[in-house]
Order: structure tokens, then C-alpha cells, then sequence
């Protein structure tokens, strides 16, 4: 047997690792969301409802609300990446989140005022995406109990 250092994901559970990854992420995009120049058309960005007319990227439909929600989504991936099942519930119950709000997406008219996040095709489809790379990575990454026998 050596003492070798441990790797980070043997450290971890992958789980935990993937989900300060994606919590990170989701903290940078609620950050760039209120930065001009990556966000386009700021002079007509609100903070709640359809109305905003800015764009992260210039494609992704951003409102206050919206960058808001990704800050707090970040924030609880980090929080709950501090063990490996509160990583999974990150990765697997964000993922649900995220295909509820895709179907919210397909269904709401994005010029109501019920499109209150703002959402656009552009969003729907990476809601979908993220949706389902969450769930896949919360499913892939579940530790396997080793057998003491």
C-alpha cells in the first residue's frame, strides 16, 4: 500500500466536484448578466417581466430577476456540494427545475406577462440542455458502495 495524495476526485465525490463546476458557472453567467457589453441591449434591461430587452450574449433573454436567479442557483450549488449527497440533489432536483422551466418556456407566450423571468427560444433550449446534462450528472456521478465482504 502507498500514501500517495489522493486525487481530488478520489478526495471528493465527483458529484461534489461537478457540482461546485456547475454552481460556479451558474454564479458567472448571474454576474455577466449585469455587465454591459456582454449583456446587449442594457439600456432597455428591467428587473422583472417581459419587457427587457437585454441579452447575455446578445441571444439569452436576461431580466434583474433572471441574473438573480442564477446568482441564488450558484450559491445553493455551492452550498450544497459540501457533501456528496447534497451535490446530487443540486445536479438532480436543478435538472428537474430546469425541464419545468423549459415546459414553462414552450408554453408561456413570450410577450405576456406571464413570461415574468424572461424567457426566449434561445433560453428554452438551453433550459432544456441544462436540464438534462444536470440529471445526467447527478445520475453518472452517484457513488457506488463498495461490498465489505
Amino acid at each position: 500500500m502507498t500514501n500517495a495524495p489522493r486525487s481530488l476526485l478520489t478526495a471528493r465525490a465527483a458529484a461534489q466536484v461537478v457540482a461546485v463546476g456547475v454552481g460556479s458557472v451558474f454564479l458567472l453567467v448571474g454576474i455577466l448578466g449585469f455587465v454591459p457589453g456582454v449583456t446587449t441591449g442594457m439600456d432597455g434591461f428591467t428587473m422583472f417581466g417581459h419587457h427587457s430587452t437585454a441579452l447575455l450574449l446578445g441571444v439569452f433573454s436576461v431580466s434583474g430577476l433572471h441574473n438573480v436567479v442564477h446568482l441564488l442557483f450558484g450559491v445553493a450549488g455551492l452550498v450544497l456540494s459540501r457533501g456528496p449527497g447534497g451535490a446530487r440533489v443540486f445536479l438532480l432536483g436543478g435538472g428537474a427545475v430546469y425541464l419545468v422551466l423549459w415546459l414553462f418556456g414552450l408554453i408561456v407566450d413570450q410577450g405576456s406577462a406571464a413570461n415574468f423571468v424572461p424567457v426566449n427560444t434561445a433560453d428554452n433550449w438551453l433550459h432544456l440542455a441544462l436540464g438534462a446534462a444536470m440529471i445526467a450528472l447527478g445520475v453518472l456521478t452517484r457513488q457506488r458502495v463498495a461490498s465489505t465482504r
